[in-house]
């Protein structure tokens, strides 16, 4: 006893589909996104001397695992990222203590959310 199928057409637009997954194209223009990115981290960093907030950047690294998208900040003191010592607070060298404050996440989610959109949209179009 056996399972027969019988399958009519072909497997062109799926042939189609798989192969522009596989070539990145859902990816495309993740460096607009990423960039929107570091504007809106540059907008929402607390400014002192405003270092820290032209401090920001972003690196994409694809690999076989997919796409990694990396917001950067170049500016330390004392060997330590002060965006950091911004988001979630630091001691002082006088023994007092600054208060954190969350920035990064509330400014950083539209831009997450624009991104997993922008992806969706091309995985099932």
């Amino acid at each position: 006893m056996g399972v027969t199928f019988n399958v009519t057409g072909n497997w062109n637009e799926t042939e189609k589909y798989l192969k522009r997954l596989g070539s990145g194209d859902i990816y495309r223009g993740l460096e607009s996104l990423a960039q929107k990115g570091v504007n809106a981290l540059r907008s929402a960093t607390p400014v002192d001397s405003g270092v820290s907030a032209s401090s920001w950047g972003y690196k994409i690294v694809k690999d076989r695992g997919g796409v990694t998208i990396a917001w950067t900040s170049k500016n330390e003191a004392t060997g330590y990222p002060v965006i950091v010592m911004l988001q979630y607070g630091h001691g002082t060298g006088t023994g007092g203590y600054v208060q954190g404050r969350d920035f990064i996440n509330p400014a950083i989610k539209p831009i997450f959310d624009e991104i997993s959109n922008a992806v969706w949209k091309a995985v099932k179009t």
